[in-house]
């Protein structure tokens, strides 16, 4: 099974990358400062309609691969999520390493399979902004991957009605963190993402390190919120999400209601009151 979950992963890792990487190519194609192994922020400058469909093509494309490998491999393609995961026990740390080397290689393949087949020059890499501090880059990075982590939290790793469709949200998530990352550092969220591209190009900026502690540190903060809001029980926040009907619903918020841990504590104290003696 291990098997499976590897293949899975690293052909949805390098079609989820091929895709994205296609699009930013063409996104680039007319760009005036397209050259060769130039970082992707390096080549757009600022020009909304290329960072929307930079955005667009990555958003896009994990959307589609998700769904499509959800029931495999989880669909991760991404060592941050994966590290979450193997954090919340969701899965092994066996499992964990097998995707991971899954991903960076499906990394390196997509962006080989881009570089040969598409005549522009290869332009995905990720690199800071001139204007990005080192500081300001790992923590957007965080942010950004801290943001794309929860929604994998609440929408596939949480099971409820809505399940079905999480991977509408997901490819979502990142494209709203491509809007916001990719002019300052690349909007990598993802380590094996910024890694391959470099392999291929044989280009690695000293600052690469970058984008695999702020990643890593982003899913670790990630984890760490979910778990807290898990041990407040949560789900009794807003009760009846799941019902269907609005009878349904009321009856879900009156169980939550009797089952919130300050209800449990006054019951078990009742039941424990021994009864008064009656002389």
């Amino acid at each position: 099974m291990h098997f499976v979950a590897f293949l899975s992963e690293f052909v949805g890792t390098t079609m989820f990358l091929f895709f994205a990487f296609a699009g930013t190519q063409v996104a680039n194609a007319g760009t005036t400062n397209n050259t060769a192994n130039t970082a992707t922020n390096q080549a757009t400058g600022f020009s909304p309609m290329v960072l929307e469909y930079t955005a667009l093509s990555f958003g896009f494309s994990l959307m589609v691969n998700v769904w499509i490998f959800f029931r495999i491999s989880g669909g991760l393609f991404n060592p941050a999520v994966t590290l979450a995961m193997m954090m919340t026990q969701t899965i092994g740390i066996a499992r964990a390493v097998l995707l991971v080397i899954a991903q960076i290689t499906g990394s390196i393949f997509s962006s080989y399979i881009v570089k040969v087949l598409f005549p522009a020059n290869f332009n995905v890499r990720t690199t800071l902004s001139a204007q990005t501090s080192i500081v300001q880059g790992v923590f957007i990075e965080a942010i950004l991957t801290g943001e794309l982590v929860f929604t994998i939290f609440m929408l596939a790793k949480e099971k409820h009605k809505a399940t079905f469709i999480a991977p509408v949200g997901i490819g979502m998530a990142l494209f709203v963190a491509e809007l916001v990352g990719v002019y300052y550092t690349g909007g990598s969220l993802n380590p094996a993402r910024s890694f391959g591209p470099c392999v291929v190009t044989g280009v690695f900026d000293r600052e690469h390190w970058i984008y695999w502690v702020g990643p890593g540190l982003g899913a670790v903060c990630c984890v760490g919120f979910y778990k807290f809001i898990k041990m407040l029980e949560y789900e009794f926040a807003n009760p009846g999400q799941d019902a269907h009907e609005e009878e349904e619903a009321a009856a879900a918020a009156a169980e939550a209601e009797e089952n919130t841990p300050r209800k449990k504590a006054s019951k078990e104290a009742i039941h424990d009151t021994p009864p008064k003696e009656t002389v």
